[in-house]
């Protein structure tokens, strides 16, 4: 391995990964650039986490408490040398010469405050069918927005040190969406770059019912932000997936009609159900090509119940919004961006 240019350090946050930990982190100790440092953060893990990183030789830091991923990604920060930050999720596996393709990224575009990764369609552990579908949207929605973006995907990213003082840490108010925060404050100083250059493999949810949940919730808790700015991030939350998760509603909502009204009754629902795969065909012909048409029905379906749980977090947001003081300020209070002199 060789390291030349600048220092690069690798910052791991990790809350309850140890089944995934012997698949990521020999990946980042085998970088063809060698990382200056990795430093693994625990969030105060209830499974076997510290004695696994213990045994594959990285040193740990831990939290007191249980305390999101800001915290935990601000420590490993904190304690870093070197000139670049590279976050990975702890249950993110990287290619070997991830590393070596951040250090050349960031030197041939001085000018970018970040640079974000994709994740591949095939999960790093094949646990389920709801995860496979889940990688394929999440892969197909990343490659599909390629080029500047206001969203942080902070699972596989990478700054300069120096863009990271100057910003300030992540809002540690906020267990989730600190990424949209944290890109909303970034973009409006420095690009993002969206780049399928660098990439990984993800073990994302594998239970449909804790996938739903968190989606319902990271919608709910994006509304104070969207009504602030008026717009959605800059990147794969296009209109027309918007107005996907809108069908999705009200096409759930007119399934009784056949059976108020005949088969006139029908016809609502089918012209929504179509609008709802119009609204992102090209997701839909994606699976279809790499998996087939018995993967894409259960896709399918998987995909209309995300968008029901998207639909329902952003009715409970914009009410919560609307009836709660302290959730419009929701975002308030965050580390201000420091004064950089002309």
């Amino acid at each position: 391995m060789t390291s030349p240019g600048p220092t690069v350090s690798v910052i791991v946050p990790n809350y309850n990964h140890a089944d995934s930990l012997p698949l990521t982190l020999p990946a980042l100790l085998a970088q063809t650039h060698a990382a200056t440092e990795i430093i693994f953060v625990d969030d105060h893990s209830t499974d076997d986490s510290l004695r696994v990183a213990r045994s594959l030789g990285v040193p740990v830091l831990s939290t007191p408490r249980n305390s999101g991923p800001s915290v935990a990604r601000n420590i490993g920060a904190a304690r870093a040398r070197g000139e670049i930050l590279l976050f990975v999720d702890s249950d993110v596996q990287v290619p070997p010469d991830t590393v070596e393709r951040v250090v050349r990224l960031l030197r041939d575009d001085p000018d970018a405050g970040a640079i974000c990764g994709t994740l591949d369609d095939t999960p790093l552990v094949r646990d389920s069918l709801v995860q496979e579908c889940r990688c394929l949207q999440a892969h197909y929605w990343r490659i599909s927005a390629l080029g500047d973006v206001s969203f942080l995907f902070s699972a596989l990213c990478a700054m300069p040190a120096r863009v990271f003082a100057e910003l300030g840490p992540f809002h540690e108010g906020l267990r989730q969406t600190e990424e949209v925060e944290y890109g909303e404050r970034l973009s409006a100083r420095y690009p993002i770059r969206l780049t399928d250059a660098i990439h990984g493999r993800h073990r994302d949810d594998h239970l449909l019912w804790p996938l739903l949940r968190k989606v319902f919730h990271r919608c709910r808790l994006r509304m104070p932000l969207y009504a602030r700015r008026r717009r959605a991030a800059q990147g794969f939350e296009t209109a027309a997936r918007m107005w996907g998760s809108v069908t999705a509603f009200l096409a759930t909502l007119a399934l009784p009609l056949p059976l108020l009204l005949g088969p006139v009754g029908l016809a609502p629902s089918l012209a929504l159900a179509v609008a709802f795969v119009a609204s992102d065909a090209g997701m839909y012909r994606f699976v279809l090509r790499r998996r087939g048409p018995g993967l894409l029905l259960v896709f399918l379906g998987v995909q209309w119940l995300l968008n029901l749980a998207i639909a329902g977090g952003a009715a409970a947001g914009a009410v919560q919004w609307l009836t709660s003081r302290s959730f419009r300020g929701l975002y308030d209070g965050g580390p201000q961006p420091r004064r950089v002199p002309a």
